[in-house]
Formats: structure tokens, sequence, C-alpha cells
């Protein structure tokens, strides 16, 4: 288990290296005088001088992430979802997502992976909801409710291709065609952290679901 974000650790890891180097390149300058005076007690005070420095610089820095200083500078995304449907022929309805990826961090963030699917939950009989709400409510053997998929699509962009600058927004579409008869349906997007591939074992990354009612959208529109 992390006690810091990858991309913070890594920062810290910087920012102590730099430290290290500095003190490197300190001693490397006043070695000579140091070897001529050979003096123990101007090594010692010099010293205690290095290692308070470097602990006060320590120090800080944990303080800051403790602090979570530099959260922001972590990549961010909040997603959401604009949803809309209309009838296709006799059997067939026709429906797109537009998902907003808007960037809340200060840093660029470019996106590699997606997915989108859609999830059934109307209609649905009796015994598949018992079943569900055993699984989920009284065994706790899933998290949350499992609703049957009915179709996936994934995504992957090359580069600079899907690229999010702080403070603005990207909107992705995607088009989804069900049978008439599915009347509500769940849709769930995701994205992946560039550090965190859909592949990966514990794959993380900015997620959105959305509950969407074909059937009673349609009933209201009608005049």
């Amino acid at each position: 288990m992390r006690i810091w974000p990858r991309g913070q650790a890594r920062r810290a890891f910087v920012v102590v290296g730099l430290i290290l180097i500095f003190v490197t390149l300190l001693l490397l300058v006043f070695v000579d005088e140091w070897s001529d005076s050979r003096t123990l007690q101007r090594w010692a005070d010099i010293s205690q001088s290095i290692a308070t420095a470097l602990a006060l610089v320590v120090g800080g820095i944990f303080a800051l992430f403790k602090l979570q200083a530099f959260r922001d500078f972590d990549p961010h995304l909040t997603v959401s979802h604009v949803v809309s449907h209309r009838p296709i022929g006799e059997s067939y309805i026709h429906i797109e997502v537009t998902a907003e990826l808007r960037n809340r961090s200060k840093v660029q963030v470019g996106i590699r992976e997606g997915s989108f699917s859609l999830q059934r939950i109307s209609p649905t009989t009796d015994e598949e909801i018992e079943t569900r709400f055993k699984e989920t409510f009284l065994k706790r053997d899933k998290e949350t409710l499992q609703w049957p998929t009915l179709l996936e699509i994934k995504r992957s962009w090359e580069g600079s291709d899907l690229t999010v600058e702080p403070g603005e927004s990207h909107y992705e579409t995607i088009e989804f065609l069900l049978l008439a008869d599915v009347e509500s349906v769940i849709i769930y997007t995701y994205f992946s952290n560039p550090e965190f591939p859909l592949s990966s074992a514990t794959p993380k990354g900015w997620a959105a679901s959305t509950v969407y009612d074909i059937e009673r959208t349609k009933r209201d529109t009608k005049p």
C-alpha cells in the first residue's frame, strides 16, 4: 500500500536527490581545505551543520506532503455524461453518450485508454433481482449491483491525440444501438491514468456512471 501517490513519491525522490547532489558538490569544493586543516572539530561542526540542514529540508518536504501541498499537481479529471436517444426503424434505439473530461488539476493530462459500456437494468425478472440483491447486500460477494452488460466499446489514443489542458474540457462521444425493448440502462465510462493502463492488475483512472431511463423519456416526450 502506497503512503503517497506515485507522482508525489517521484517528486519527493527528485527533490531529495537534488539535495544530495548539492551536498556532494559542496563537499568536493571544500575537500582540499578540509584536508589541509585536518581539524577534527571543524569536520564535526561542518558535518553537524549539513545533517541539520538535511533534516530540516526532508522534514519540510514531508510536512508539505502531509498537508497535501502538491496534490494539485497530480493529474485529475472529472467525468460527466450527456445522454440522448431516438428510435431507429421499428426495433432499435440509438443512444448517444457524450463524456465530458474536465481537467481540474494544474497539470496536463494525457489519456491513452478508455472504455464505454451499457448495462441493462430493465427489463429484469424478479429472480434476477433477488439474486443480485443477495450477492450484494446479504452475502457481500459483490461491492455493487452487477447488471448484465449489453455493449462495451474500448478505445485507445496515441501520443497527444487526447490531451486535456489544465482548466479545459474534452468531449468524447460514443454511439450505441439497442433493441427497443430495453427500458433502463447504466452508462459507464472509464478513462485510465497513463501510469495505470487498463491492462494493469489494478487499473486506476477516472470513471462516471449514469442511470438512463429510455422508456420513461420516450413517454415524457410524447405530445
